[in-house]
């Protein structure tokens, strides 16, 4: 009992604030409403149908063709109520379904991609598998099955107890002899029902569990694959130089054999749960007759009585059954919302750990200035030490050192990205900002807004675009500023380095970071990138990591991470002017 109420919990917790929004409750409030309106609708109807069997098959049982007319025009138009009903129902629940997958996946969106998330999800190892699957897939899945499957069980209860009091009263008294004594059973057929749904649910349970972690784990394969696959499509230059094909074959093969075995031990269940279900809807087509013949032989009810209390009977028995007729449907429900929760945790972790950074960033100076500042890796240990360091408008500093001292981990924390140890920045805003990394980011789409990124690329002019290519020696590629393309498999790696430099050249912005973001270039070229930049921001302050003689003589000061000794007690790197 406590895991359901936990599953509940956790599906209202997911649930409850799309309902609660205030932007969208009034709509979502109503939809819902009219979607209840229209089941209780359903269930009436099927109630009325019900009666009708009795006076159908009387009819017929009496041959009395009036009364057969009758009933079927009368059939005709309760049927077609009972069309519109069902169309309506259908399409208001669709409404509903895509609303709400709508507001859940800009809501979920909004939250990983806030305050950095995603990043400091991936950093930590808070990322659990697949966002993008949790996110695309999972959110789809959620409120589908949370509509149908409430909405089913809603329709299994109301359905009940409309016609338990119908089959009740149809099913009469069944006697039984016991050691002589002869014992009546009132309403006997829904204790007959009663009994063949708790044994067939029991069974289904028992037979059906494993499934909640079978589908739980098929996303994760199923996404792992695919994420192989386009890994192998992003890295094709790579593998083919080095010839890779064997082991990413290999690879492949691997994760997809692990697709291969979670989809077989699902058939494998399903087919267990489909010999028991199948067989369970097969006898409970013959069961009510078998159950009501005794009556019906005896006189003590015609044609009709015996169709509409087969027909009672089926709807009650169909009530008491839901779980084994969505059984499939409520494990797949029960993984998706275990992957949810699990993704949503993940995302409260990486909150309270930002929450609790000891790092001060204010991005509201007018200089640069950093320390004291000692940062730390994520298991504790320290990493580097910078007492002070100072950067005024227009000034340019270098700064070189071992791999691994922290010179990248420096400028994570001065962006406000790095989340361990404990100290003070204090920088310019965002916006007269931009940081380049060392392997560039080039989005979808055209070149244009990979150029401008992450402005719209509609705030430059085509000889703005023109100006920065020609002056990165990128004038080839100025015809093809509409085309949209996979830029990072289209350029070379050196182009791509240049692509993002002639983004500082459009956004001219006045304090520029740069992480190794010249070392695909070779000597001639970096210096001539260098020298463009220089000319088109004479004013912009320039902080950059590298080791490369150009960049020695791209700016006024210089600065080295001095690692300490190798050993146990190895202490933080200390940042030293030079």
């Amino acid at each position: 009992m406590s895991r359901l109420a936990a599953f509940f919990r956790a599906f209202w917790f997911l649930a409850r604030p799309y309902f609660a929004d205030r932007r969208e409750r009034t709509v979502a409030v109503g939809l819902l409403a009219a979607i209840v309106v229209l089941n209780l609708a359903s269930v009436g109807l099927s109630v009325w149908f019900n009666s009708w069997y009795n006076d159908f098959y009387n009819a017929l049982q009496e041959k009395d063709f009036d009364a057969f007319k009758t009933l079927l025009l009368t059939f005709s138009a309760v049927a077609a109520a009972f069309i519109i009903v069902a169309v309506y129902r259908y399409y208001l629940q669709q409404m509903l379904q895509i609303r709400w997958r709508k507001w859940l996946t800009e809501h979920w969106l909004r939250d990983w991609l806030g305050d950095k998330r995603y990043y400091h999800m991936q950093m930590l190892g808070l990322d659990t598998d697949n966002p993008d699957q949790r996110i695309a897939e999972d959110l789809r899945l959620f409120p589908a099955y949370s509509l149908s499957l409430t909405l089913g069980l809603m329709n299994a209860v109301v359905t009940l107890v409309s016609f338990l009091g119908i089959l009740w009263s149809l099913s009469g008294d069944f006697a039984i002899s016991l050691g002589g004594t002869e014992y009546q059973i009132p309403g006997y057929m829904v204790w007959f029902a009663i009994v063949y749904a708790a044994v067939g649910t029991g069974l289904t349970h028992w037979i059906g569990k494993p499934l909640v972690k079978l589908n739980f784990d098929r996303q994760q394969v199923e996404a792992d694959f695919r994420f192989h696959l386009v890994r192998v499509r992003e890295h094709a230059e790579g593998i083919a130089f080095q010839h890779g094909e064997a082991v990413e074959q290999a690879g492949l093969a691997r994760r997809f054999m692990a697709v291969f075995n979670n989809t077989y031990a699902i058939m494998r269940r399903t087919k267990k749960l489909t010999w028991f279900t199948a067989g369970y809807g097969q006898i409970a087509v013959i069961f009510p007759f078998v159950v009501a013949a005794p009556r019906y032989f005896s006189g003590g009810i015609q044609l009709g009585g015996l169709m509409q209390t087969v027909s009672a009977f089926g709807q009650v028995q169909e009530a008491l059954s839901y779980i084994i007729t969505a059984y499939t449907d409520i494990a797949e429900w029960q993984a998706v919302i275990d992957r949810l929760t699990g993704f949503q945790d993940g995302m409260a972790k990486a909150r309270a750990l930002a929450a609790e950074k000891q790092i001060g960033v204010d991005a509201d100076g007018e200089m640069l200035a950093v320390g004291p500042l000692a940062l730390a890796l994520p298991d504790g240990r320290p990493l580097l030490d910078v007492q002070a360091l100072d950067l005024a408008a227009g000034d340019s500093l270098l700064v070189g050192g071992r791999s691994g001292s922290g010179k990248s981990t420096l400028l994570r924390a001065v962006a406000g990205l790095w989340l361990f140890g404990r100290g003070h920045v204090r920088r310019p805003a965002d916006a007269a900002s931009l940081f380049l990394p060392q392997k560039p980011y080039l989005p979808l789409g055209s070149l244009r807004a990979a150029l401008a990124y992450p402005r719209d690329p509609a705030d430059f002019s085509d000889a703005d675009y023109r100006a920065a290519l020609a002056a990165l020696d990128l004038g080839h590629l100025a015809p093809r500023l509409a085309e949209e393309a996979y830029w990072s498999q289209q350029l070379s790696g050196g182009e791509q380095q240049r692509v993002q430099l002639a983004r500082a050249l459009l956004l001219k912005p006045r304090w520029l970071y740069l992480d190794e973001a010249t070392s695909a270039l070779d000597t001639a070229t970096e210096a001539k990138a260098l020298a463009a930049l220089r000319d088109a921001l004479p004013d912009a302050a320039v902080i950059s990591i590298g080791h490369r003689p150009a960049l020695q003589q791209f700016h006024r000061r210089h600065a080295m991470l001095e690692s300490q000794p190798q050993g146990p007690a190895q202490g933080p790197a200390r940042l030293l002017a030079v």
